[in-house]
């Protein structure tokens, strides 16, 4: 069950240290619980299968919890995120700042619909080049691509899939689900 309050992205910031994911999505400050370990899993599963894509094409890779300060109501988590070198997303000492390239959710079911709905819309909205939607449960991947300010989808892809990625090239989704 999400707690929620209403602040601006200056009082969120002031709000102390948590582990648990908190975002503030339009206006609303939105606590979820701790992930489940196979959602983790997932998340870590992706996280280095994106740093190996790094390697090759350079920027910087991050995971949850890490502050997206996206305007002055909107302050996310993704689960993992990627910024390319010449990326519009600032990193700076707290947060990162503006829309990264790439950004994978997985989804959890407390979070299925804000993955799916909510934060598709304000990911498209600011322009993030690349979403990946995980389901662990279907072991599915949906990939979407924004284009002319809107996201298109891919293609969905299973775990047993090799596919290729707008950014990142090809990916075996076989390593992101680990079986």
């Amino acid at each position: 069950m999400a707690v929620q309050i209403h602040m601006t992205a200056a009082e969120f910031f002031e709000l102390p240290e948590s582990n648990l994911p908190c975002e503030l999505i339009d206006g609303e400050v939105i606590q979820m619980p701790s992930p489940v370990p196979e959602h983790q899993d997932v998340v870590l599963s992706s996280a280095v299968v994106i740093k190996q894509k790094a390697k090759t094409l350079g920027g910087r890779v991050f995971i949850a919890p890490l502050d997206v300060h996206l305007d002055e109501a909107n302050v996310l988590q993704p689960d993992v995120m990627w910024i390319a070198p010449e990326s519009q997303c600032e990193v700076g000492e707290k947060r990162l700042s503006g829309p990264p390239d790439f950004i994978i959710e997985v989804l959890s079911p407390g979070s299925a619909w804000q993955d799916k709905r909510v934060k598709f819309r304000l990911y498209e909205r600011f322009g993030v080049r690349e979403y990946w939607i995980i389901n662990p449960t279907e072991r599915l991947i949906e990939v979407w691509q924004h284009v002319n300010h809107a996201f298109v989808l891919v293609n969905v892809y299973a775990q047993n899939e090799i596919f290729e990625s707008p950014l990142l090239g090809t990916v075996e989704a076989q390593a992101i689900f680990g079986d």
